[in-house]
């Protein structure tokens, strides 16, 4: 089918049931200087032929990867810049996007990683003190493409029915068919299909030290999986000196550095195509240096003692996941962000670790622990951005933990 993009207004009527096409919403207006550069026909395509039709903003180029879904009401410009969603076009479940502008204060990295961003309404008019510019002109400037007007609890739906797929977004041109960008979407790169790990993580080693006297006298090895500034600023502020290194990093190279302990970041993609960051966990476990992994470092930890990992349907995303404590019986409402679990009868309990917390939504595997080494992990992200920061006292656990390991020296 050959798509008129001068009929892409007038369709939403009668193929809203099958394109999820609404109406364009009149929240969409832009700034008087990017009138003339939104709202033009655009299309997103699914690798199993699902078409949303909606509107365009951001870059002029279209984007390919793998179609996500994030539940979080705010944080859009922490989203875009979180490593984790390297490979990623993710729709924003939230219906009002960019109502607030965006600001070089709230990046989580060093750019923006996600291949693209799907929105029900984008809100060009913005009011923030702290703003800077719109959400257009900053995924513009960055290179990465948008799309507004379609029906994002349909879109949603789909994908958690379906689950998590392939799939294309592309401002509309004269000539384009339907079963062309279908087909562009099925030979789309998964971010699992690659080691994204190495696009994203540091290219040298650096420093970040200490805020804080309180602790100063802890190093602390950070590998660099897909690292967020927030952790960095978390630690910081509780006196601890951090020195980032590549996720490749190899044991020798970490304890030259003679860190009090080890922390792996999160980070995107399969969990199982980082061969060399798992051998040197399994390392540092043998040498019993403490360490702290999330999200990605959690996984690496599972498959570092011998665990197994397995792809999620539609993965977790958002601000709002529950999670329990197995250990205390406490419930926590957790910011996530992954596609991947630790498979909880895999876990060897024989060797003493443990499956710490668990997931209240689907059971899945949120934490792993030790019943002696100084070692433990979860799924989720203590240090938000976006998202509670009711799990920042896991850091206070992991630094008492180091200091109790210290102290035994």
């Amino acid at each position: 089918m050959t798509i008129n993009a001068t009929e892409l207004g007038t369709q939403e009527k009668d193929n809203h049931s099958h394109i999820g096409h609404p109406a364009r919403p009149q929240g969409a207006a832009a700034e008087p200087d990017e009138i003339n550069e939104i709202g033009g026909p655009a299309i997103l395509a699914l690798e199993d032929g699902r078409i949303f039709r909606g509107y365009a903003f951001g870059a002029e180029r279209p984007c390919e990867g793998e179609v996500v879904f994030n539940t979080s009401m705010t944080g859009y410009q922490e989203i875009a810049t979180d490593p984790s969603y390297r490979g990623e076009i993710v729709c924003l479940t939230y219906p009002i996007i960019g109502n607030y502008g965006t600001t070089s204060l709230d990046d989580e990295s060093r750019e923006p990683w996600i291949s693209g961003l799907i929105v029900r309404e984008y809100a060009g008019h913005w009011s923030n003190w702290r703003g800077q510019e719109s959400l257009h002109r900053y995924l513009q400037k960055h290179g990465i493409p948008g799309i507004y007007g379609l029906d994002t609890r349909a879109l949603t739906r789909h994908l958690r029915n379906k689950g998590l797929m392939r799939g294309v977004v592309v401002r509309m041109a004269p000539g384009m068919t339907e079963d062309d960008l279908v087909n562009r979407a099925r030979r789309s790169l998964m971010p699992a299909e690659k080691n994204v790990v190495s696009d994203v993580t540091a290219p040298e080693i650096y420093r970040y030290p200490a805020r804080s006297l309180e602790g100063a006298n802890l190093r602390l090895a950070v590998l660099d999986c897909g690292l967020k500034e927030n952790i960095l600023r978390s630690l910081a502020r509780r006196g601890v000196d951090a020195t980032v290194v590549p996720y490749d990093a190899k044991l020798s190279d970490i304890m030259a550095l003679q860190p009090d302990a080890v922390f792996s970041s999160p980070g995107p993609g399969d969990p199982e195509r980082n061969h060399q960051t798992i051998e040197t966990l399994q390392g540092i476990i043998e040498q019993q240096v403490p360490f702290f992994g999330i999200c990605l470092g959690h996984q690496l930890l599972g498959l570092a003692i011998g665990a197994e990992t397995k792809r999620l349907k539609f993965g977790h995303r958002g601000g709002n996941h529950p999670v329990k404590d197995l250990l205390t019986g406490e419930v926590h409402v957790t910011s996530q962000n992954h596609g991947f679990q630790v498979m909880a009868d895999s876990v060897p309990v024989d060797k003493g670790w443990v499956v710490s917390q668990v997931n209240l939504n689907d059971g899945s595997v949120e934490g792993l622990a030790h019943s002696s080494l100084p070692a433990f992990s979860v799924q989720y992200h203590p240090e938000g951005s976006p998202g509670p920061q009711d799990n920042q006292y896991l850091f206070d656990r992991f630094l008492t933990m180091v200091n109790s390991k210290k102290d035994q020296r």
